[in-house]
């Protein structure tokens, strides 16, 4: 099994110890630092090359938002995951324009967390059901639904109909079997999607297709 490479970022030593004791509990991750705050995290980051920053909010010197911006700006491979209290969708959206995967709350059932944080790290997986929510509900309050977004090329009716369906929740398999095509096929397109709109990942296309207004056609249509 591959094991993520992990840094934990927090402020607070008796936090990153309980994060460190959850995700040691689980073969398919390794802990390789821990940072005290933002500035230290985006510094790790070059020098221990995690595949994993678990990145507090609110830190000393740099918060979690802006060294969110900073690694993936300096290592783009690098995925950040937000630890926080609260789930406001405001930082949380902030948080994956920034190239964020999504967020881990520390008042999680510790039986929860490896199972989501698993689902939010596998590029092939379907995004969680509790992370697409907060993106819907992000755009339905804020009337930011009808916002335009301006991709490096048009997607193709195929490559948007792809991308309602990772809105609505499905992984590859499932639109491998939705629309009679291989997995293979689905990762090409997910690739060309993602390079053509200059997205990280599964879940900021998620925001885009919710932006967009997709998902309707993705969750209602029946799409075939």
């Amino acid at each position: 099994m591959n094991r993520y490479r992990i840094l934990i970022a927090d402020d607070h030593p008796l936090a990153r110890r309980a994060v460190r004791t959850v995700l040691d509990a689980e073969p398919a991750f390794s802990v390789v630092g821990e940072a005290e705050g933002g500035a230290e995290a985006v510094r790790l980051c070059g020098e221990l090359q995690p595949d994993v920053v678990l990145m507090d909010l609110n830190m000393p010197e740099l918060n979690g938002l802006e060294a969110t911006r900073l690694v993936k700006q300096r290592y783009p491979h690098v995925r950040v995951v937000m630890l926080t209290v609260s789930d406001a969708v405001a930082d949380l959206f902030t948080a994956i324009q920034y190239g964020a995967q999504g967020y881990l709350l520390k008042n999680m059932n510790p039986d929860e967390w490896s199972a989501y944080l698993l689902a939010l790290l596998d590029d092939n997986a379907e995004v969680p059901r509790q992370l697409a929510d907060k993106l819907f509900q992000r755009f339905k309050t804020t009337g930011e639904a009808a916002e335009t977004d301006s991709p490096r090329a048009p997607l193709t009716p195929r490559e948007q109909e792809l991308a309602a369906l990772v809105a609505a929740g499905l992984g590859n398999r499932e639109i491998a079997e939705r629309l009679f095509i291989s997995e293979n096929t689905v990762k090409n397109h997910m690739k060309n999607i993602l390079d053509k709109l200059g997205l990280h990942n599964r879940v900021q296309l998620t925001a885009y297709a919710i932006r967009q207004g997709w998902t309707q056609f993705g969750q209602h249509s029946g799409t075939k």
